[in-house]
Formats: structure tokens, C-alpha cells, sequence
């Protein structure tokens, strides 16, 4: 009878024995998947961020630090050229600073900024994009009250924002964001050193990059925003505005049309030079020759936007270069779209006519 007792009590405590074992199991499973899965949103966090060769050598991919509950994962779809990428870098840097969220790029807007620009936010790996559940939100083109109360956790923003309401209050970080490759900043700095030669010999001078903005605007704008490009009219206007300000100011001019812009623009007082001797340049080395010049006359578009924002100085803006009733309107608003201190030079719209 004793014996008989033993062996069941020995069976009970072995079966205790056993679930308890299973329950702990469980729970150190359940931790260990929520720690890979941390892992995995930041994949080789260390201390130091390493440096990942990618299309330029001089590019890199700074890692995330290893954080115990991330607040949130936001990032932005790519889409557009230069310009549209570079609002939307600075728009998801500032949303996500001002929500209390970790800003993460995808690789394809970092192929297309990281061989310009020193560039710092973190690449989300493409398994952990793909394996995660986004909400989506598209973004009109100026900063409202609701984006400023976001609580969305995992946000994959959308849209074409390039409005400075949402990132000037962190221009110098913008700035910093937006800081040239050593290798690009020198090259353009050298042809602007080679323009200082000439009548007045190697007096300093003023340097005023002007973009033009054709190419496809040309026929987009007329037929489908009622709208117009920078003529003749009024780019000789925005030199007129220059040269009655500033003393001796060499003209650097680039465009997707160089043809056009020699055959239109008046270089006839000598202080206008058309960039590469009239032949179209790569959108990297234009946008550092203009950001690298004092001040700076833009047409339409966002890569004249921020060559103006990232060099400073004066701007002239084609203002006023859609109809009243043009649909662009209602994606686009001028007041968010041109710093209050730049300078308007209304558009002819008579063609439109």
C-alpha cells in the first residue's frame, strides 16, 4: 500500500514538474520572438553605424540604435525625380520628429540621395517592409493641424509634399540632411572658381544660378494645369532684379533645354554663362553648381525649389503661372510653396488665352 502510495506521489510531482517546465518555455518563446522581431526592425544596431558601400562609396546606411520599445516606425513611398525626393525626405524627417516616431527611407529613395548628399536617416531592410502591416496615409502639399497628432504606429506616407511649412522650423537640420559629398561640392565650386576670370580678373563676384524648367512642363503645363513656364520676358525681368541689387553678378544658367535658354536668354553684357558651354548636365551636378552660388532665379518645379532653399541668398520666383480656375491649384498652394521674403515676378499668362 505504502509503495502504491509513493509511486502516484512520485507521478504527480513529475507531471507538475512537466508543466511547469512547458509554461516557462512558452514564456521564454514569446519573449525571444518579440526580441527577434525588435532585431529584425533594426537589424546590426550597434553603437557606432556602419558604413555600407552602396551606388557611390562616399554613401552610407546609418543604422538604428537598439531602442527597448520602438515608438513607431514611419517612413514615405518614393516617387518622382530629385526634387519630389528630396520634399519628402525633409516632410517624413519633420512628421516623424513632431509625432515622436523613428523615420526609417526605403532603399530606392536612398539610391537616389546618398551619392548627393550626406544624408543620415536609417534604410528599412525590404523583408521588413514587406512583412509589415503599413497604414497609409497621402499628404496634400502644405502642413496641416492633423498631421501634427498622427497615431499611427507603422505609417507609410504617400504623396508630393515640398511645402517649407513642414520642415523650416528645422532648416538647419534640412540643411545638414541636404550637406553635399565633399566630391560634389568641389567640383561645382571649381567651375565657379574658373568663371571668376574674365574683365574683372579675380575680384570676387556674385554668383545667381538660374533654372529653367522645361522638358515635359512645356506641354504639361498648358494642356493640362492652364498654367505656363518661365519665358523670355520673364527671365530678363529676374536678371533686370539682379543686376539693379547686386554689383557684377554672373549669371550661371541650367536647364533640361539648354538650346532653348541660349537662343532666349540675352547674354549680350557679357555677365551670363550657360553651363557645360550649353549642353545639358547630369541633375546632380546642376543642382550643386546652383546650390553653390549666392542667390538664385527659379522657374517651376521642385528642384528649383530647393536649390534656392539650400543656397540662400535672394530669390526670384515665377509667380501667379496658372489660371484662376486651373486644377493645380488644388494640389498646389503658393503661399506654402515660396518662402515670404522671395520675390514674385507674375507670369504672361496670354498664351493661355
Amino acid at each position: 500500500m505504502w509503495v502504491t502510495r509513493f509511486r502516484s506521489l512520485c507521478l504527480a510531482f513529475g507531471l507538475l514538474c512537466l508543466f511547469t517546465f512547458l509554461f516557462f518555455l512558452q514564456l521564454y518563446q514569446g519573449f525571444l520572438s518579440q526580441g527577434l522581431q525588435l532585431l529584425a526592425q533594426c537589424p546590426k544596431c550597434s553603437r557606432v553605424p556602419p558604413r555600407i558601400n552602396c551606388s557611390h562609396p562616399n554613401s552610407s546606411v546609418v543604422r538604428a540604435q537598439p531602442h527597448a520599445a520602438l515608438p513607431g516606425i514611419w517612413t514615405i513611398l518614393p516617387s518622382g525625380r530629385l526634387g519630389n525626393q528630396m520634399g519628402q525626405y525633409a516632410t517624413l524627417l519633420a512628421l516623424a520628429q513632431l509625432n515622436g516616431r523613428q523615420a526609417f527611407i526605403l532603399p530606392s529613395m536612398h539610391r537616389v540621395l546618398a551619392p548627393i548628399f550626406r544624408t543620415s536617416l536609417p534604410v528599412l531592410a525590404p523583408e521588413v517592409e514587406n512583412q509589415t502591416s503599413w497604414q497609409n496615409l497621402w499628404l496634400h502639399d502644405w502642413m496641416s493641424a492633423e498631421y501634427e497628432h498622427l497615431p499611427q504606429l507603422w505609417l507609410k506616407l504617400s504623396g508630393y509634399p515640398c511645402s517649407w511649412t513642414f520642415f523650416h522650423h528645422l532648416r538647419e537640420l534640412i540643411r545638414q540632411e541636404f550637406t553635399l559629398h565633399a566630391h560634389v561640392r568641389d567640383q561645382a565650386q571649381a567651375q565657379l572658381r574658373d568663371l571668376r576670370l574674365g574683365p574683372a580678373g579675380h575680384r570676387p563676384r556674385t554668383f545667381v544660378g538660374v533654372h529653367v524648367r522645361r522638358g515635359d512642363y512645356v506641354e504639361v503645363m498648358p494642356k493640362i494645369w492652364k498654367g505656363v513656364v518661365g519665358d523670355r520676358a520673364y527671365l530678363q525681368k529676374a536678371l533686370d532684379w539682379f543686376r539693379a541689387r547686386h554689383p557684377a553678378p554672373i549669371f550661371v544658367v541650367v536647364s533640361n533645354d539648354m538650346v532653348w535658354c541660349r537662343e532666349n536668354i540675352n547674354a549680350s553684357q557679357g555677365d551670363v554663362v550657360f553651363s557645360g558651354d550649353g549642353k545639358e548636365g547630369t541633375p546632380s551636378r546642376d543642382f550643386a553648381l546652383l546650390t553653390q552660388c549666392n542667390h538664385t532665379v527659379m522657374t517651376v518645379g521642385t528642384f528649383g525649389f530647393w536649390a534656392a532653399y539650400l543656397a540662400g541668398g535672394d530669390t526670384v520666383y515665377l509667380a501667379n503661372f496658372t489660371l484662376p480656375d486651373s486644377p493645380f491649384l488644388k494640389l498646389f498652394k503658393p503661399e506654402a510653396a515660396f518662402l515670404p521674403q522671395w520675390v514674385g515676378i507674375p507670369a504672361d499668362l496670354s498664351p493661355l488665352h
